[in-house]
């Protein structure tokens, strides 16, 4: 501080009031993109700490991740927890049928709310034993960070798949609706021919036909 002072009054000597103040308008806009920033490194840390904590079963690193009222589900209704506590039971009940598995995460679009809140979409693949065998899936999840005392967590992920198969059915898949194969009985995809905007897509080219 005291330093940032001295270089305001040797500023302040050196230009013209309007000058001044604009010079310090600048630097506080500096200081707010940094921070913005910094915000986005920190959450993108979060999302890979995620993928790398649930394939090593650190589950006590998975707690952290998560605000305490944060909420974990999926489109095809099966993941539903709110509560960190009722999430870490959920991922329990995931960890006894899944083996060894390898999620990436790839593009991820982060867009702030306000200084601490903001919402992501993030896509990714994962390698996963299920139930005794192969399977491979093609994912989103639709995010809400928060920021906390202890930095930022997850409010809310949302888990989507483009497909869950197994390896043995993944050629061809994408001509399938049914492409979610995680449960006894194949479950249509949650993405994209779910989505709003893929709907209106396709009725607006039916309307032209």
């Amino acid at each position: 501080m005291i330093v940032f002072e001295g270089w305001s009054r040797i500023i302040r000597q050196q230009v013209p009031a309007e000058a001044f103040v604009g010079r310090m308008l600048d630097m506080a806009d500096l200081e707010s993109r940094i921070a913005r920033l910094e915000a986005e490194s920190q959450i993108r840390q979060l999302v890979a700490r995620y993928s790398f904590d649930i394939d090593d079963r650190r589950v006590d690193a998975v707690r952290a991740l998560f605000a305490d009222d944060a909420v974990l589900r999926s489109h095809d209704g099966v993941m539903q927890a709110v509560g960190v506590d009722a999430i870490m039971a959920q991922f329990d009940g995931r960890f006894a049928v899944l083996g060894p598995g390898h999620h990436v995460m790839h593009d991820i679009q982060i867009d702030f709310d306000g200084d601490d809140t903001a919402r992501g979409r993030v896509s990714g693949h994962a390698e996963l034993w299920r139930n005794g065998q192969m399977m491979v899936a093609a994912i989103r999840y639709a995010d809400r960070y928060r920021k906390t005392g202890t930095g930022w967590k997850f409010a809310e992920r949302v888990l989507g798949f483009l497909y869950y198969v197994p390896v043995d059915a993944y050629p061809g898949i994408l001509g399938q609706r049914n492409r979610n194969h995680a449960y006894a009985d194949p479950l249509p995809a949650d993405f994209p021919e779910g989505s709003a905007d893929w709907i209106a897509y396709e009725l607006s080219q039916a309307a032209i036909a």
